[in-house]
């Protein structure tokens, strides 16, 4: 078995199965840390059961007894009473119990936070690797309701131990009538277990395991139809009735695995409705026949008949939890191989990065391929980048720009070569403190829900300075917006959380952008096609003015546009993951290669939109 554990963890180094011991003991360990009070209730829980259950079958027993032997009134009462008293007190403390239900949902809701955490802390690649977002999505299957994976684990846990305390009562009050009896309804119980067990396992292999790519895709397909960043192209290029047909598609995958189930839980209880009949009939065969030879008395009878019927359902229910536990331990499986991955961004046992006087990178033959591609993304790229210096990045779509501003983030780790700080290796710093020399401004910018001060800071509003945010709105070029906005730089960003809050056209959000970085204010800027929204003299003007308000911090423009070259030290001209050319703006354009060819063409367009202009605004006088 432990064997066949590890082939399969080395077949699937994002799954570990962890086994059913194991993922309880994580379980009680998380209700211990989370709510300790839920330990007592279930504690309480499992002693009330068997009281709940076999009292009133023993206080019939008791008064066909007492009538049988002709006792008299007052033995009635009494007994009826002290029955009474002893329900009233197990349903109280029942009713105390019974409060486990929503403490359920409160550890499990701290768990999702873990795993949220966890998910914000992994690697970058992570994100981008198909593999690991199908860990993420099972891990995310695993906490998707009352009765799945964690949660279920613990619910069941309780109704298993309740059931086995009740089973436990039963096995002492039968055992007083014929061994063979129990044992008997054990072995047909624990057929029963096999059969329940053997479904779970290969349903859960064969039906719900290959649907963690239908969750994704559902997923994607709601925000398509859903999500307000759709909506646009949705309405203007009518793909309501495409997107509804795909859809339905998507489903039906869904809808055959479900029948699928369906179809197997069917027989399985078929099976199980069968040994159940079977057992009462020859529980009921034997006991009428004890009593027709007086070795069992009528009260004793009904006992047993009662208790058989009870204990015999808690057996089923018992072997059947562990086939529920085997199944929900499996989801646990999912939950705990996520958390326990480690591709943790927290320490990584590296240096913390010193405050430097200046920040000098240079790369040595690095070559990148992201993971799956068989292509190189950048190969044995060599450059150096100066203290103080602006690099512009530039070449066509897929040159490899954004892929060399992620490694130089580290958001990646290159295949080959080595990226060296002021002649040091990145790799021996702490990548979190690694992070905090740069300010970053990408082209896909992303507002939160938060006000906007929060959105400039991207800091907790304790720790955040509004006067300081504010300054950083104005510089970016947004201060005309904000007199605009109701309550300023407190403003509330998008209508997720709060119906006021005031959403960014494209061009804004990349001035937001802008004023982060400017608040954050790191000694390296990177601007990732930050201005693909403005048209070309804009993005030549707020690269300008940007550059100014930067001072002497080493920055590195990247653009398909050349608008940013001419004020920059250097230029890097990529092309096909290769450094095509390098050196000032002048030096290339008398080279007379690439970079010169491609400013040409795009200065041709930027006079010729500027003479269109001139022209037009000369027939309007």
């Amino acid at each position: 078995m432990k064997k066949k554990k590890q082939d399969e963890e080395k077949k699937n180094p994002l799954h570990k199965e962890y086994g059913l011991v194991s993922n309880l003991k994580w379980v009680f360990t998380a209700i211990q840390k989370h709510d300790v009070t839920l330990l007592a209730l279930i504690a309480l829980s499992v002693v009330c059961a068997p009281f709940m259950r076999y009292l009133w079958t023993f206080l019939s027993k008791f008064i066909i007894d007492l009538i049988t032997g002709k006792s008299n009134t007052e033995s009635l009462i009494t007994l009826m009473l002290m029955f009474t008293g002893i329900q009233v007190a197990v349903c109280m403390l029942e009713t105390l119990s019974s409060n486990e239900w929503y403490r359920f949902i409160f550890v499990r809701f701290q768990l999702i936070l873990e795993k949220n955490a966890k998910v914000m802390s992994v690697d970058f690649r992570c994100l981008e690797d198909p593999d690991y977002m199908d860990c993420y999505q099972k891990a995310s299957n695993a906490h998707g309701g009352n009765s799945d994976g964690i949660e279920g684990l613990m619910r069941y846990s309780l109704m298993f131990l309740r059931s086995l305390s009740v089973m436990v009562v039963g096995i002492v009050i039968l055992g007083t009538l014929n061994v063979w009896i129990m044992f008997g309804i054990v072995v047909l119980a624990a057929v029963n277990f096999t059969g329940r067990n053997a479904a779970n396992k290969w349903g859960k292999a064969h039906i719900w395991d290959p649907l963690a790519k239908w969750w994704r895709r559902s997923e994607y397909m709601k925000r398509e139809v859903t999500d307000f960043t759709f909506a646009k192209e949705v309405r203007l290029f009518g793909l309501r009735g495409w997107l509804t047909e795909k859809y339905r598609e998507l489903q039906k995958e869904r809808l055959n695995a479900q029948i699928k189930n369906e179809r197997l839980w069917f027989g399985v209880a078929v099976a199980s409705s069968i040994i159940t009949a079977g057992v009462q009939l020859f529980v009921y065969i034997y006991l009428i026949y004890a009593v027709s030879h007086g070795d069992v008395t009528i009260g004793n009878f009904t006992l047993y008949v009662a208790s058989s019927t009870t204990m015999f359902g808690c057996l089923n229910e018992v072997l059947g939890g562990i086939a529920d536990l085997f199944q929900k331990s499996r989801q646990v499986d999912d939950f705990r191989s996520f958390m326990d991955f480690e591709g943790d961004e927290g320490s990584d046992g590296g240096a913390e990065l010193p405050e430097l006087d200046s920040y000098e990178f240079e790369f040595r033959n690095v070559s990148f391929r992201y993971p799956k591609a068989e292509k190189y993304a950048l190969e044995n790229l060599s450059l150096k980048i100066r203290a103080g210096e602006r690099l512009a990045v530039v070449g066509l779509n897929g040159a490899g720009k954004t892929t060399f501003i992620k490694l130089l983030l580290r958001l990646y780790e290159p295949n080959g070569g080595e990226i060296l700080l002021n002649g040091v290796n990145i790799k021996e710093y702490d990548k979190k403190s690694y992070y905090r020399a740069f300010s970053p401004v990408f082209q896909d910018v992303e507002l939160f829900a938060f006000p906007l001060a929060e959105n400039v800071s991207m800091k907790s509003p304790e720790n955040t300075d509004k006067a300081k945010a504010e300054r950083c709105v104005i510089a970016a070029g947004m201060g005309d917006k904000l007199k605009e906005l109701p309550d300023g730089i407190s403003t509330e960003i998008l209508k997720v959380i709060h119906d006021d809050g005031v959403d960014l056209s494209g061009g804004e959000k990349q001035k937001l952008a802008l004023a982060r970085a400017l608040y954050k204010n790191a000694p390296v800027v990177v601007l990732d096609e930050p201005t693909a929204a403005l048209d070309a003299l804009a993005e030549s003007k707020l690269y300008s003015d940007f550059d100014k308000l930067i001072g002497g911090k080493t920055a590195v423009y990247i653009s398909h546009r050349l608008s940013s070259t001419q004020f920059c030290n250097n230029v890097a001209m990529f092309k096909d993951g290769h450094l095509e050319e390098f050196g000032t703006h002048d030096e290339l354009m008398k080279r007379g290669g690439t970079y010169s060819e491609m400013f040409r063409i795009q200065a041709q367009y930027y006079v010729s939109d500027n003479e269109n202009s001139l022209t037009e605004a000369a027939a309007n006088v």
